[in-house]
């Protein structure tokens, strides 16, 4: 096959991306189009042009006949978004373009939460189907903590639903009941039934069908004086697509939901679902103001450009590495310990004081940490846009808690230093000492005067890297 007629594969993502999913998506592509491939060392490269970041990734390390070259950029979701996106096409896709695979990617485990594990994710899948309908629907789970050996019923029911809707879930064992898609709207409600109920003083979601022709799901979606249940979003958005899916015509209404009408009166992921398939919530009015469904967009503003690259470069082009990162907007990673274990950040030092009103109690975290092994050195990072670079400096302060309770305990004999990186304006100069790196707005690579040393020596193999032979 000769390079002009291979096509290029465009990886979309607002996350970190991982190496795991490239994988992933190259399996994928062997089961669904019998595209074969070699993997070796994979390296996810930034790449420049005049020493300029031109805000596309190159994925190296794949050796495929069938596609020429694959790209990694970020971009930032609407409204529910999927954390992949993934086009097989030869130039660079817009919104227009219809993706042939979405995926969803999580860490998070039945043994964690049950609600997190399975719900939270699944309004996404039923949000993108009403956008592109012939998108491929994929739920990787990354697991970094073992798996629960008995799937919990929420997570067996869930996982059913998803099946309904066509969604491929792969990363973890699944057992027969799981994998069994419902076949009508009496074995959903019977399903969901037979759970058991959730503590008292909680509200249970529920499914009757009654006499007069309408289906009531039961499901509180009220938190902090908005629609921002989210686990319970997730539910009741599948819940509906599937009894939509199945056939039923006639009316769903949301009961128990705790909110008022000020709550529903502008789009979002729910509004959007609820309008779309006709679902009411009672006692109020969904009337949403004109609007249109769009998805997706380059991102060309957030703070995590300057992150994920500062990420990136680290891992690639020097023996660093990360030990726990949390990107804006992107899903919180798990600390990893000097015993190679992985461990979830607790969220406050005592939350019953926290919940009493103590907010110091609050643990806060950087957006990334990277151990630097040759200078035995921790470096805590705070990503900021250029605009937000004083507060990032502020917010150096707050990380006491989390190196006392977790850096100093696993890395007793490492030095730690914090810093503030920072993405945007058309500026190529640094004022500020706290802050050791910028990514401007034209690609430009700018460090600090007290830049760490693993900043310095990426960069420069970067640059070797790119240079003409």
């Amino acid at each position: 096959m000769t390079t002009l007629n291979k096509k290029n594969l465009w990886i979309l993502t607002e996350e970190f991306p991982s190496k795991e999913i490239i994988e992933v998506i190259f399996n994928q592509l062997n089961n669904d189009k019998k595209i074969v491939f070699f993997a070796s060392l994979i390296r996810i490269i930034p790449i420049l042009k005049n020493k300029e970041f031109t805000f596309t990734y190159q994925v190296i390390g794949i050796d495929c006949e069938a596609i020429d070259k694959i790209y990694i950029k970020i971009v930032s979701g609407y409204s529910s978004f999927v954390d992949y996106l993934v086009f097989l096409q030869q130039s660079e896709p817009n919104e227009r373009d219809t993706p042939l695979y979405a995926i969803e990617e999580t860490k998070t485990d039945d043994s964690e939460s049950r609600n997190t594990g399975i719900y939270q994710r699944c309004s996404k899948f039923v949000y993108i189907d009403m956008i592109y309908t012939n998108v491929k629907k994929i739920m990787y789970y990354s697991l970094k903590v073992k798996q629960k050996t008995d799937p919990t019923e929420t997570n067996i029911f869930g996982s059913r639903l998803l099946a309904t809707l066509g969604v491929i879930i792969i990363g973890k064992v699944l057992n027969t009941q799981q994998l069994k898609p419902f076949i009508s709207i009496k074995e959903i409600i019977k399903a969901k039934s037979s759970m058991r109920p959730p503590p008292k003083g909680n509200v249970a979601i529920t499914i009757t069908q009654k006499p007069n022709g309408i289906i009531q799901i039961s499901g509180r979606l009220f938190k902090n004086d908005s629609l921002a249940h989210d686990p319970n979003i997730g539910a009741l958005s599948i819940i509906t697509a599937v009894l939509r899916k199945l056939g039923w015509k006639n009316r769903i209404e949301i009961t128990q939901h705790g909110l008022s009408q000020k709550h529903i009166n502008n789009p979002n992921k729910f509004t959007l679902i609820a309008e779309h398939f006709k679902i009411e919530i009672q006692g109020l009015q969904l009337q949403l103001p004109p609007h249109s469904l769009s998805y997706w967009k380059y991102d060309i503003t957030g703070e995590k450009l300057a992150s994920i690259f500062i990420h990136l470069i680290i891992e690639e082009f020097t023996n660093g590495f990360s030990i726990f990162d949390n990107h804006a907007g992107c899903e919180k990673s798990y600390f990893l310990g000097n015993d190679h274990k992985y461990y979830s950040l607790k969220k406050y030092t005592d939350r019953d004081e926290y919940k009493s009103g103590d907010k110091a109690k609050i643990i806060h975290i950087p957006d990334l940490i990277i151990l630097d092994p040759c200078k035995s050195e921790i470096i805590n990072i705070e990503g900021k846009t250029y605009k937000n670079r004083q507060q990032g400096i502020l917010e150096l302060a707050n990380f006491n808690a989390i190196e006392e309770l977790y850096i100093k305990i696993h890395y007793p004999s490492y030095s730690i230093q914090r810093t503030v990186i920072i993405y945007g304006s058309k500026e190529e100069k640094i004022c500020e000492i706290q802050i050791s790196f910028m990514l401007n707005e034209l690609g430009k690579l700018i460090l600090g005067v007290k830049a760490p040393d693993i900043f310095k020596k990426a960069i420069t193999n970067l640059f070797t890297y790119w240079e003409p032979v």
